[in-house]
């Protein structure tokens, strides 16, 4: 048989093939693709397919063994999915409320004078020491503990005031004040 014969051949086995892999997966959609992939094995495989050999038989052994790779795929990724939904969290923290926090945080960092900021920024962001903090704008050891301090007291008063809802309180880290 000459390759065009063969190809030619194939051709005329599409609809055999069609209809068994409409047979094993119940779906056209689904059918088609599987077809499409059985094709893909087939010539990749051409090769392997000795002449004189009932080439109908082949494309469907090829159809059939594709279906049984994509079920045990498809079983192996529902096992997957099943155990890490076991593993999962049965309820998670909505997003969106810390998203919606962080913009509160950001807005009220925004506001603070550049000079508390900055302080602010070096020492509860960067961890910065306050004698490093305080090398680094400049300024006495002192003078950067004033204004962290009045920088985590106006974020405060920003954030938690009274008439706030209960939220657990955002707490800064790093610096002298994780003690």
């Amino acid at each position: 048989m000459s390759r065009k014969s063969e190809s030619l051949d194939v051709v005329q086995h599409l609809p055999q093939m069609l209809r068994y892999a409409r047979a094993l997966v119940r779906d056209a959609s689904a059918a088609e693709d599987l077809v499409q992939s059985a094709l893909e094995r087939a010539h990749a495989r051409r090769a392997t397919f000795r002449d004189g050999a009932d080439l109908r038989a082949w494309l469907l052994a090829i159809l059939h063994n594709a279906f049984v790779s994509a079920e045990r795929s498809r079983r192996a990724a529902a096992a997957r999915d099943a155990a890490a939904a076991r593993t999962a969290p049965v309820a998670a923290e909505p997003v969106q409320e810390h998203a919606a926090d962080l913009q509160l945080v950001q807005a009220a960092f925004r506001r603070l004078s550049p000079e508390h900021r900055a302080v602010l920024h070096l020492v509860a962001v960067e961890g910065l020491s306050y004698p490093v903090a305080a090398a680094a704008l400049e300024i006495p050891v002192g003078t950067v503990m004033s204004r962290l301090s009045r920088a985590r007291a106006a974020l405060r008063a920003e954030l938690g005031g009274a008439e706030a809802p209960a939220r657990p309180r955002l707490r800064l880290v790093g610096g002298e004040d994780d003690r």
